[in-house]
């Protein structure tokens, strides 16, 4: 598993440059920890990679597949970006089957495991409006992960996240390493990527600097 990012650059509009002149090369079996401060361009890369924005130069090659060219999508991935939504009048089990219906690979016994191994109950009956921000973030995680994807993308995964759900997080990060899947954690503190990952990229003014 390899993606190479290859003179990326994102122009919303004259003089916003979002990525500017973007170069990288992620492999599988290591996690990777995108470093800066809020409007650094780490949402935006995570988004290049998920196929979500077109690049205005350069291009996304996933195992040799250029998005938007070969792909319109990676095949395999998994993306939690910030507030992630749910439908608030169902709970967390029914909100995932819902995803899960879509590419239809996984089995409720699935989503059930996936939901324990986040940290909430699969048997909850509680509407997702009513879910604590922590609750909402790891339902957020469950459903990036539940399809066992090769490319795991995190944004500020442990936002309202206590210590007990962050050892559970961790394991998982470490999993899809063991598996040989990439992971991309985004995150604005240097000291947490530096216990999770194996290489960090600080990123600044929409460049890897």
């Amino acid at each position: 598993m390899e993606i190479i990012i290859d003179n990326y650059t994102k122009i919303f509009k004259p003089n916003n440059v979002v990525l500017n002149q973007i170069n990288y090369r992620f492999e599988g079996g290591r996690v990777y920890g995108l470093y800066g401060k809020n409007g650094s361009g780490k949402t935006m890369l995570m988004r290049a990679i998920s196929g979500l924005i077109f690049p205005t130069e350069g291009k996304v090659l996933i195992d040799n597949k250029e998005l938007r060219k070969d792909i319109d999508f990676p095949d395999s991935i998994g993306v939690l970006l910030e507030n992630p939504y749910f439908l608030n009048y169902y709970n967390g089990f029914d909100n995932l089957r819902l995803l899960a219906a879509i590419k239809n690979r996984i089995s409720d016994d699935d989503i059930k495991k996936c939901l324990e191994k986040v940290g909430l109950d699969p048997n909850e009956k509680k509407k997702v409006k009513k879910y604590s921000l922590g609750m909402k973030q790891r339902l957020g995680i469950a459903a990036a992960i539940m399809e066992k994807p090769d490319i795991l993308l995190l944004d500020e995964p442990f936002n309202a996240i206590d210590e007990n759900s962050y050892d559970l997080i961790r394991n998982i990060i470490n999993e899809f390493k063991a598996l040989g899947k990439i992971v991309i954690i985004a995150n604005h503190d240097l000291e947490e990527l530096s216990v999770l990952c194996d290489e960090i990229v600080k990123m600044s003014n929409g460049k890897i600097v």
